[in-house]
């Protein structure tokens, strides 16, 4: 028998996850049948270089020409040689790098090719996740909140909870952890909160010479300039419903906001402006949650994690509280929909991306 597509069993799955923050690539291993987390394995990290970040930021934006090739074959090399040290893998959950989004035009494009990093693991491979999603009218993205309804059962919530990933861009999932599958009508409501991290970390790059703002050390020297934070808020994405989601470069023009604030001040407004999003996204919740769990970068900037704590009306906690590994749950995430994928259970609904009804996206290689 097809231990992959055996329902019934329990399998060991390897999940990737390379983000809009374009820092590296995180791997990570769990068990599971596709519906419940039996254990969480081992997980390792990779980062690409300042040469590999560069090739990979004169892709973005781009649906095709000659800068797609250099930057696919940076992330097949990273992959590639990250995934090959995991040992005795039944499936592995490749989600590639997301280069442009527009799913309510052109669609949605991640590098990376699937079947060649099948044939060069050895093993049977998932990718192409979110095509299907946006090809029945779904905005592909964010994927996550179905592995976030298994987390939620794990973690034995008992009402709804939320959590917040702050990479690139900023998504929330709402559950109700009291239903029993992900895709029940009620159970989820997932959408992108704003930019997070992207628009901080590209001043940091361009000022500074720096990838991010480390434990927000120049945020908190600076101050708020609330003229440019009400003009972000008036952009019209905030006051679209959700399901909803963002390109990582949508909201470009914010760094322009800040242009002629100092280095400080600038980057206490793009940090103010994240969780302002976030505050945003919380008036859409259908009940308010008894927390929210943050994971992704941004829970290590202790002035986002304090603007949080601030502005929502319930507690902000790292998702380390509740036994969960922040780094690494995007890449188990991947990981968990592959498995979802090979048995042909959903991977998205209309709760979490607004596609027309429950979808299974994903495409399985295994090697030649």
């Amino acid at each position: 028998m097809d231990k992959v597509k055996d329902k019934g069993a329990v399998i060991t799955a390897l999940g990737a996850m390379s983000g809009t923050s374009l820092d590296g690539v995180d791997a990570a291993v769990i068990s599971t049948d596709g519906v419940t987390i039996s254990a969480f394995g081992a997980h390792d990290y990779v980062t690409f270089s300042n040469a590999d970040q560069q090739v990979l930021r004169a892709a973005l934006g781009q649906w095709d020409g000659p800068t797609l090739a250099p930057a696919s074959e940076v992330v097949m090399q990273a992959h590639t040689a990250l995934l090959a040290k995991f040992q005795n893998v039944d499936l592995v959950g490749f989600h590639g790098q997301t280069i442009a989004h527009a799913p309510r035009t052109r669609g949605t494009l991640q590098i990376g090719d699937g079947a060649a990093l099948a044939d060069a693991l050895g093993a049977p491979v998932v990718w192409d996740f979110r095509t299907a999603d946006v090809e029945l009218g779904g905005e592909g993205a964010p994927l996550a909140p179905f592995f976030h309804f298994a987390c939620a059962k794990w973690i034995k919530a008992t009402g709804p909870v939320a959590f917040l990933n702050l990479g690139g861009v900023g998504n929330i999932t709402w559950i109700d952890p009291n239903f029993e599958h992900p895709e029940d009508d009620g159970a989820l409501l997932a959408f992108d909160t704003g930019p997070a991290n992207a628009p901080l970390n590209d001043l940091m790059q361009e000022r500074l010479g720096l990838p991010f703002d480390k434990d927000g050390a120049l945020a908190s020297q600076g101050s708020v300039e609330t003229g440019a934070l009400e003009l972000f808020l008036a952009e019209p994405f905030f006051a679209r419903m959700p399901p909803k989601s963002l390109d990582r470069n949508d909201f470009a023009e914010m760094v322009q906001l800040v242009h002629e604030l100092s280095d400080a001040d600038a980057a206490a407004t793009l940090t103010a402006m994240c969780a302002a999003g976030v505050a945003e996204a919380m008036q859409h919740c259908p009940r308010p949650p008894s927390a929210v769990y943050v994971t992704g970068g941004g829970r290590r900037n202790p002035v986002l994690m304090k603007m949080l704590e601030v502005s929502l009306d319930c507690p902000v906690r790292r998702v380390e509280d509740v036994g969960l590994n922040g780094d690494m749950l995007e890449a188990q995430a991947f990981a968990y929909l592959a498995v979802r994928v090979a048995r042909g259970l959903p991977t998205s609904c209309p709760g979490t991306t607004g596609v027309r009804a429950a979808v299974g996206g994903g495409a399985l290689s295994r090697p030649r």
